[in-house]
């Protein structure tokens, strides 16, 4: 069928498409059907479209710089049968915590290739990584390393590590998701000097192994440059750490924030246009400062997982104020996506049992709990829509579930992989009994 008229279908996972009805399909699947099938709010993921992002990842770095691991940031979305599917497709992982490193572990993800990252890494998840044998440990400051290398020496054996380093530059991204500056909680800046301290007390710990740097400057960002100007300050300094302590620089993780478009007119680089750049930044700068060719890490999260991601909603109230404005509202809302309420997020929509209808009217997507903020889409131009209407939101597949919340006591939605005509529940619907369950009279 021609779908050149909806443009929004651009947007949405690699096998998106209309049927005869005009209704959106996602990996040959009926979406009204699997609305119907396992209720809304229902999160969707292709299954295509993830692996399809893993390999382009793997195979445009690798082009150009052969030696580079792709580890998948996991505070994106993960749970165990994404696990199993990064796992299958060759990549490490990113964890943030010792509950996303549980997760690995329960799929008997190879823990060589899991960088456990985080500012506040508590003993227990320190001694959980170590007991699993995780790969690498991403020390983010003083307190980490000292308390990291007792941890280790209790043991009697040596940890890999990398230094999270801050190298003071803006991505030009939202301030809360802005982690590369000086300022940031993240990391040990390098204006300061106390990444140089770092770097002296880490290859003096007796128990720990020093492999290389790692920065992340914030997500998601659209811009190239901030990366460059990034490996730059960073390269420039393990060369000067080269001379002053004997430091070779065998790892160099660039982390990700890598950006994907939520909007019809946002503009950001491909996978291809990232990894041409970086790498040959990366490749330059070694060559010219004299250094020997690192590994490189990358950690893209969003940008493999956003466009595999949908979320269905049902409309339920329509309140139409004449002349002002014309609310549609459904069922789920700042519970299962806080991300416009928190950060001004942007989206586009579709009426996904009306995709080809010709009518259009600007309507706002609001969402059903008790706050004004709780809007998923203002003022965007829709099919006709009334009550019992699906509504599907692109681009939902990175933040809006790890972020999801029990506010209101809503429960949290359905999870449905889709492949080949077929929807298989990777997470079920909470219920309310599960909202129960923990509390104690």
């Amino acid at each position: 069928m021609n779908t050149s008229k909806v443009p929004e279908l651009a947007l949405f996972p690699l096998t998106a498409e209309l049927n005869n009805q005009g209704h959106l399909l996602i990996g040959g699947c009926d979406v009204v059907d699997l609305a119907n099938e396992f209720g809304t709010p229902l999160y969707l993921f292709d299954e295509l479209t993830l692996r399809r992002k893993c390999r382009e990842f793997k195979d445009e770095f690798c082009k150009y710089h052969p030696d580079t691991l792709v580890i998948y940031a996991s505070k994106a979305f993960l749970n165990r049968a994404s696990a199993l599917i990064f796992k299958e497709e060759g990549l490490g992982l990113d964890v943030v915590s010792g509950g996303e490193l549980s997760i690995a572990h329960s799929v008997d993800f190879p823990l060589d290739k899991v960088y456990f990252h985080g500012n506040n890494k508590t003993p227990e998840e320190l001694n959980l990584a170590l007991d699993l044998g995780v790969g690498r440990i991403v020390v983010d400051n003083f307190y980490e390393l000292e308390m990291l290398n007792g941890l280790v020496g209790e043991r009697g054996i040596s940890q890999n590590i990398l230094l999270r380093l801050t190298p003071g530059v803006d991505p030009h991204t939202h301030q809360y998701t802005t982690t590369g500056t000086v300022e940031s909680k993240f990391g040990l800046p390098l204006a300061t000097g106390q990444a140089e301290e770092a770097v002296n007390q880490a290859l003096s710990a007796s128990n720990l192994n020093l492999l290389g740097f790692h920065f992340h400057l914030g997500s998601p960002v659209s811009k190239i440059q901030p990366y460059e100007l990034a490996m730059e300050l960073l390269l420039r300094f393990a060369r000067e750490m080269g001379k002053r302590f004997d430091l070779n620089l065998s790892e160099f993780d660039i982390g990700g924030g890598f950006a994907v478009p939520y909007t019809l007119d946002s503009k950001v680089p491909t996978i291809a246009d990232y990894a041409t750049a970086l790498t040959g930044k990366l490749n330059g700068l070694v060559s010219g400062l004299g250094l020997s060719r690192p590994r490189l890490i990358i950690e893209p999260g969003r940008a493999i997982v956003g466009q595999a991601g949908v979320a269905l909603y049902k409309v339920g109230a329509i309140k139409e104020i004449p002349g002002i404005k014309k609310y549609v509202c459904v069922d789920g809302g700042i519970s299962d996506n806080i991300r416009p309420a928190l950060y001004g997020a942007k989206y586009e929509a579709l009426v996904a049992n009306k995709a080809l209808e010709a009518e259009r009217e600007v309507v706002t997507i609001a969402g059903k709990l008790c706050q004004s903020g709780d809007i998923l889409v203002r003022d965007i131009n829709l099919a006709s829509v009334h009550p019992g209407d699906i509504i599907a939101i692109p681009v939902c597949g990175a933040y809006s579930i790890p972020m999801s919340s029990n506010y209101n006591a809503m429960p949290r939605p359905a999870i449905v992989m889709v492949k080949e005509g077929r929807g298989r529940l990777i997470r079920r619907r909470e219920t309310y009994q599960d909202l129960m369950s923990l509390d104690l009279i």
